[in-house]
């Protein structure tokens, strides 16, 4: 590793003998976690077409390998056929330190968009390259599989911790909405968490994000020879109409702020228009996907009615203009994502501080509590009374760590202070006060 790494986390003055033992024990595994994490890069989870259950039996074994029992919990096939996958097995591994203290769940998820076009590195290849490792989901989020299980690692080596459970979900559905990742282990009672931590980046910690409604419009006319377009009925020429209205509707949204730090406004954005069956046809069916971003101030249910209106008063008045007296476009609208937004909790309050006071001393910087207007699994959890928050290893922005884009890369460095100051803040939680660390030598084994 280059000296930047290696010189990425020094501990202040004022860290504490427990917290010079995590880091300095990091800093000895470090060449093993990136390892694991090459490793975890290597084995693809692309969703589509969504085949996970191999990437989570590599896990699982390597987590047996360190004597950690895991238990594994595979969604049924019709589930995740019906979901549009072909196989998710879950992970849970749960690590008891004794009573009275709380039980703090790490999630992060393996399945990963394709990689696309573009790429300069082999997205499947981990390569290490002036202190970057490279591949498709090496910053979100198999750094957090890493980063992680090294945590608990150095958690158990150095800080002897007297109270409350760490449990690990491992999981493989974020991409399509999480509800067969956290969602299925909540919804079946596999969890019953009292604070959580879901994968995110170094630089802040963020307690809030936005909501997301997915929906699909499909405008139906009538097809006809494009010789004779008026014995049709054109069905792109009112999905243009409606999506004019909603474009227009677009630019209400910039007025809307959010009263949370890093939510700006909600906005709208239409991914796919598909449609038609030949250029000499006029189009008697056309399709659009649209992705409503929603700040944590608004109620889904409005929203969902708000742009159901928006639409029906577009048809109406396409119809009125275009075909009076007439049949004109008839249009369907089905929803496929309806997810909550994060609002921030008191409850979390213990992992932020926690968390901002590590960060501090390890990068030498002061981190923020914000919000962010992704959204993420940790509302799965806050919907069944988990106050969570998102803290892991990244970059300062979404952007820097090229997520979702080519030669996706994590910095070594980053990953390194993400274990360190996730391994203390869970010493923070779960040891008693007056506790000693294990002697330097013991924790170096």
């Amino acid at each position: 590793m280059n000296q930047q790494i290696n010189t990425a986390v020094a501990s202040s003055s004022e860290s504490t003998p427990k917290e010079v033992l995590i880091d300095a024990w990091v800093a000895q595994h470090f060449e093993e976690e990136v390892a694991l994490l090459q490793k975890l890069v290597q084995t693809p989870t692309d969703t589509p077409p969504g085949d996970n259950a191999p990437h989570a039996e590599v896990t699982a074994r390597y987590l047996e390998s360190l004597g950690w029992t895991v238990e594994r919990f595979a969604v049924p096939a019709a589930d995740v056929q019906a979901a549009g996958m072909q196989s998710i097995t879950n992970l849970i591994v749960r690590r008891d330190y004794g009573s009275g203290g709380p039980t703090i769940a790490l999630n992060a998820h393996g399945d990963v968009v394709p990689p696309g076009d573009g790429w300069t590195h082999d997205p499947y290849g981990g390569k290490i390259e002036n202190g970057f490792l490279y591949g498709r989901a090496s910053a979100v989020s198999k750094s957090d599989f890493a980063s992680y299980i090294f945590a608990i690692r150095a958690l158990e080596a150095c800080a002897r911790p007297t109270k409350g459970c760490v449990e690990l979900h491992l999981t493989y559905d974020e991409e399509f909405g999480g509800e067969l990742g956290p969602g299925w282990l909540l919804r079946h009672g596999h969890t019953h968490a009292d604070m959580m931590m879901a994968a995110g980046f170094s630089y802040e910690v963020v307690t809030a994000h936005n909501g997301c409604l997915q929906m699909e419009v499909s405008v139906c006319g009538k097809m006809a020879h494009a010789a004779i377009p008026d014995t049709g009925v054109d069905a792109l020429q009112g999905a243009v109409h409606i999506l004019q209205a909603l474009y227009a509707r677009n630019k209400d949204y910039k007025s809307v702020f959010s009263g949370v730090p890093g939510i700006t406004h909600p906005y709208l954005n239409v991914g796919r228009i598909e449609g038609g069956t030949n250029t000499n046809v006029v189009p008697g069916t056309v399709s659009f996907k649209l992705d409503r971003r929603m700040i944590p101030e608004e109620n889904p249910s409005e929203v969902e009615a708000e742009i159901r209106e928006v639409i029906s008063k577009a048809v109406q008045t396409f119809n009125d203009q275009n075909y009076p007296g007439q049949d004109g476009v008839q249009v369907s609208i089905r929803r496929l994502l309806l997810a909550h937004a994060m609002r921030p909790l008191p409850a979390s309050q213990p992992l932020v501080t926690a968390i901002q006071k590590h960060a501090q001393s390890v990068l030498g910087e002061a981190i923020p509590a914000v919000g962010t207007p992704l959204y993420t699994d940790v509302r799965l959890y806050a919907q069944h009374g988990i106050p969570g928050v998102i803290y892991g290893a990244g970059p300062r922005t979404v952007l820097e760590s090229n997520a979702k884009r080519p030669d996706e890369r994590i910095a070594l460095a980053d990953l390194k202070a993400a274990t360190c100051i996730v391994a203390r803040t869970l010493a923070d939680l779960l040891s008693d006060p007056g506790s000693e660390p294990l002697s330097s030598q013991t924790a170096q084994a």
